[in-house]
């Protein structure tokens, strides 16, 4: 087995190329994880999620608790082999989940209980199940068990959040069981307060956990003040780490928390965005909805590599959307990940050269240079 470890291999500014070493594999960070909320990528095979470039993926542990259930998933080998990813997978621990529940969950010290979203059944979840239900999945990253904390919250709100989140963590790592090359990461926590990221992330080097992440932003409070948190926040985690931003994010986010030194991210927005007929490309985002796509026989992105820019026309995948075929959301989402793939590759190419400030620059140009002209629509 692997030890589990990150390696730093170059620095340029606060961003970071490294490896995570794990029991499935290495991992290259910075690197994006696509989310397979219920043990699969929406509208993607495995093989396909991979061949984006792919090396780690996200499970949830509230949506697989709740159906078919942790116990039942490790009586059939484990996520792993229920879902055909060899690869490293990241399992959230909940807390999000709970934060989004507020109508149907009691929160105490002990835990949280709620009522299934899906037909009103009742849940306990403590930081000792939630560790319970993602060693049973056989997760290679376990996340602490959290209170995700609201925005906006006052600095006495997000203290008590952030220190019940602590001493959860501290339950969490009791309740963890060691295994060479799987990892338990901490969350720190503290809404926008400096003070408050600083005593959670005291708490957290107590524990001597072999990876953190960023908690409690992109809930709301907008890109400016995400950033200006990080700022101060990720310099408060070890160096000698990997750094996780949670839930972030459009690709934007992804370079500026690059450059302040996050290692990994987790967002739903390539794929739900791809079902949504959005696709992102180097020069900004795009509406396959558009009548102006109709007649377009170029690529949606030739930049891209991707089935969807190179075997088919923008005019199809406007056709297929306006249809309401499966197969446009199946390209779109396709086309997203490699997207976020090649973004995260480039970032990690220009950290390597020392030329992270020019690649930042040169992808704003074309995130703001907008997309080419349109065709002529030619009216039947």
């Amino acid at each position: 087995m692997t030890e589990f470890r990150y390696e730093l291999l170059a620095q340029d500014g606060k961003a970071r190329l490294g490896r995570i070493h794990t029991a499935h594999g290495v991992i290259d960070t910075p690197t994006f994880m696509p989310v397979g909320t219920a043990a699969t990528v929406k509208g993607m095979l495995p093989e396909n999620v991979a061949d984006t470039g792919a090396q780690i993926l996200l499970g949830n542990t509230y949506h697989l608790m709740l159906r078919p259930g942790a116990e039942r998933i490790a009586r059939l080998g484990g996520l792993h082999k229920f879902m055909n990813w060899d690869k490293p997978i990241l399992t959230d621990s909940g807390g999000y989940q709970v934060m989004s529940l507020a109508k149907l969950r009691k929160i105490t010290e002990e835990g949280v209980t709620f009522k299934s979203h899906i037909d009103g059944r009742k849940f306990n979840l403590t930081p000792e199940r939630s560790m319970e239900i993602q060693h049973l999945l056989g997760s290679t990253i376990t996340m602490a068990f959290d209170e995700c904390t609201p925005f906006p919250a006052t600095e006495q709100q997000a203290r008590e959040s952030m220190q019940m989140s602590m001493r959860w963590a501290k339950r969490s790592k009791d309740a963890f069981v060691n295994r060479e090359g799987y990892a338990l990461y901490g969350i720190q926590q503290g809404s926008v307060f400096e003070n408050l990221r600083r005593e959670s992330s005291e708490k957290l080097a107590e524990l001597d956990l072999p990876g953190h992440s960023v908690g409690g932003l992109a809930v709301g409070e907008g890109q400016q003040i995400m950033f200006d948190t990080l700022d101060f926040c990720v310099d408060m985690l070890p160096a000698n780490k990997p750094r996780y931003l949670m839930g972030v994010g459009k690709p934007s986010d992804l370079v500026g928390a690059v450059m302040r030194g996050i290692d990994q991210f987790d967002c739903v927005l390539p794929t739900r965005s791809g079902r949504n007929a959005q696709a992102f490309t180097h020069r900004g985002t795009l509406n396959l909805k558009n009548g102006r796509h109709r007649d377009d026989d170029r690529p949606l992105d030739d930049q891209c590599g991707c089935p969807a820019c190179t075997k088919y026309s923008r005019a199809y995948l406007h056709h297929l959307i306006k249809a309401g075929e499966i197969l446009g959301a199946v390209l779109l989402t396709w086309h997203n990940l490699a997207y976020y793939q090649d973004l995260m590759r480039g970032m990690r190419e220009a950290i390597a050269k020392g030329r992270m400030d020019v690649f930042a620059r040169d992808f704003h140009a074309g995130q703001e240079g907008g997309d080419i002209d349109p065709m002529p629509i030619i009216e039947d």
